[in-house]
């Protein structure tokens, strides 16, 4: 089992509202660049997708519950098929979204019993979480030519040192994916 962070993410390091939803004055820096460079499988999941469970917060299950069920293309049936769980202390209803559930317990002990690959979209409280705990095997950031200069911060600059290696870069339409994994130690 394997923990795979997922992020659209500027090159000063923020995250925060890449789609415009949250209202953030340069909310949408993401989609600015087209469709191409967001739309489909470009966090190269394949089979990973298909395979392992989607982990999310529920800010983000409930932006992606509003979009995801009504798309059709391969990708789309993809994300809908997967198994959800949803990191939440108030959601109580999932259905909105097939495949969907509540986190049982606490969230770090559901993703240490977890025998397949979670991949985390988004949900920066989700992913600071699991980076406290040491549990992050893979980071994939679709990184954009973009420079915020404030927001909330993949990496905040009180956190942990963080040592990993570069697995692999590739340009993505306006922006470049890039895989960073624990580095050797």
């Amino acid at each position: 089992m394997s923990v795979i962070v997922i992020e659209f993410i500027t090159l000063d390091g923020i995250v925060s509202d890449p789609d415009g939803s949250g209202g953030t004055p340069a909310g949408g820096w993401a989609f600015r660049h087209g469709p191409e460079t967001v739309a489909g499988d470009k966090f190269r999941l394949g089979s990973t997708l298909d395979d392992g469970v989607l982990l999310l917060g529920r800010g983000t299950w409930q932006l992606f519950s509003r979009l995801w069920p009504r798309r059709d293309d391969p990708f789309s049936a993809r994300m809908n098929a997967v198994p959800k769980l949803v990191a939440s202390r108030t959601l109580t209803d999932t259905s909105a979204w097939a495949n969907s559930r509540v986190v049982p317990g606490a969230l770090v002990d559901a993703v240490q019993r977890e025998d397949r690959d979670v991949i985390v979209a988004g949900s920066l409280s989700v992913v600071h979480t699991l980076m406290a705990e040491g549990l992050v095997d893979e980071y994939r950031l679709l990184t954009f030519p973009t420079v915020l200069g404030a927001g909330e911060r993949l990496f905040p600059a009180d956190g942990p040192p963080a040592h990993l290696e570069c697995l692999s870069a590739e340009r993505a339409g306006a922006a470049v994916l890039t895989r960073y994994g624990r580095a050797a130690r």
